[in-house]
C-alpha cells in the first residue's frame, strides 16, 4: 500500500508542477474543472444519492462550470463579490460540523443539503483555483496555496502524534487534535514565509501572510472534516479509486475545497 502511494505521488507531483507552470491558463482551468467534475461524481456517493439524482448533480455542475468559463471575463469582474459570498457560504457549511451526530442518517434532508453543498464547494474551489492562476505570478500563488495545505497536513500529523491530547472533533475524526492544528499552522507559516521571501514576484507583507496562512490552514481542516462527515454518514472509507493508494479526487483535495476560496479572497484583498 505504501509503495503504491509513493509511486502514485512520484508520477503525479511532476505532472502537477508541469500543469501549474507550463500549461496556459485556459488549459489549467480546464484540467481543474475536469478534476472537480470527477469529484462531483464522487460527491454523489457521499450525498447518498441514487443514480438518477446523481446524474442530475453531475449535469447541473457541468452546466455551471461551462457557464463559468464561457463568460469568464465577465465572471472575474465580480471576483471579490463571488469570493466573499463563497466564504460566507462555507461558514454556513461549517455549521454542519457542529450539528453532526454519530447517528446521522442519509435521509432526504441530508441528501438535499449535501446536493447543494456539493455544487457550492466544487464551483467555489474551481473558480478560486482558476482565478489565482490568472493573477500576476499566479503559478507561484497556486504553489504557495498547495504548500500551505501540504505543510499544514504534515505539521498536524507530527505535532498531533507528539503532543496531541485534546481532540478537535472526536465524533467526526478521532485522530485530529488541537495540537495538530497548531503545529500545522506553525509549519505552514514557516514554509510560506520562506517561499514568499525567496520567490520573486510574491513579496507579500509578513503580517498579512501569517494571518492568511492561519485562516487557510484552519479552513482546510474544516474542508477535511466536511468530507469526513459525509463519509461517516454513508459509511464509506474512500471517495474513489482514481489515484491508486490515495483514493479519489475528494480524498486528495478535500482540504483544498474550503482552503482555496479563503486563500483566494485573502490574496484578492492584499492585492487591492
Amino acid at each position: 500500500m505504501l509503495r503504491t502511494r509513493i509511486l502514485t505521488a512520484v508520477v503525479l507531483a511532476p505532472a502537477g508542477i508541469a500543469m501549474i507552470f507550463l500549461a496556459p491558463a485556459w488549459v489549467f482551468r480546464l484540467v481543474i474543472a475536469l478534476l472537480m467534475l470527477i469529484g462531483t461524481w464522487e460527491f454523489r456517493q457521499l450525498a447518498g444519492l441514487q443514480m438518477a439524482p446523481g446524474l442530475g448533480l453531475l449535469a447541473l455542475q457541468t452546466f455551471i462550470l461551462a457557464l463559468l468559463f464561457l463568460y469568464w471575463p465577465i465572471v472575474t469582474g465580480h471576483a471579490f463579490t463571488i469570493l466573499l459570498a463563497g466564504c460566507f457560504f462555507w461558514c454556513l457549511m461549517f455549521l454542519r460540523l457542529a450539528l453532526y451526530r454519530a447517528d446521522q442518517a442519509p435521509d432526504l434532508s441530508f441528501q438535499a443539503v449535501s446536493f447543494a453543498s456539493a455544487l457550492a464547494s466544487i464551483t467555489l474551489c474551481t473558480f478560486s483555483m482558476a482565478l489565482l492562476r490568472d493573477q500576476a505570478h499566479g503559478e507561484f500563488l497556486i504553489l504557495l496555496l498547495l504548500i500551505i495545505i501540504w505543510a499544514g497536513d504534515v505539521g498536524a500529523y507530527f505535532s498531533g502524534r507528539q503532543f496531541g491530547r485534546k481532540k478537535l472533533a472526536p465524533v467526526i475524526s478521532p485522530k485530529k487534535t488541537w495540537a495538530g492544528v497548531i503545529g500545522g499552522i506553525i509549519l505552514a507559516g514557516i514554509t510560506a514565509l520562506l517561499l514568499n521571501h525567496y520567490t520573486p514576484g510574491l513579496e507579500l507583507a509578513t503580517g498579512p501572510l501569517v494571518i492568511l496562512v492561519a485562516v487557510t490552514v484552519l479552513t482546510s481542516v474544516g474542508g477535511d472534516l466536511f468530507i469526513s462527515i459525509h463519509k461517516r454518514t454513508v459509511n464509506i472509507k474512500d471517495c474513489g479509486k482514481i489515484f491508486p493508494g490515495h483514493g479519489g479526487v475528494l480524498d486528495r483535495f478535500d482540504s483544498l475545497l474550503a482552503g482555496a476560496p479563503f486563500f483566494a479572497l485573502g490574496i484578492w484583498i492584499l492585492g487591492s
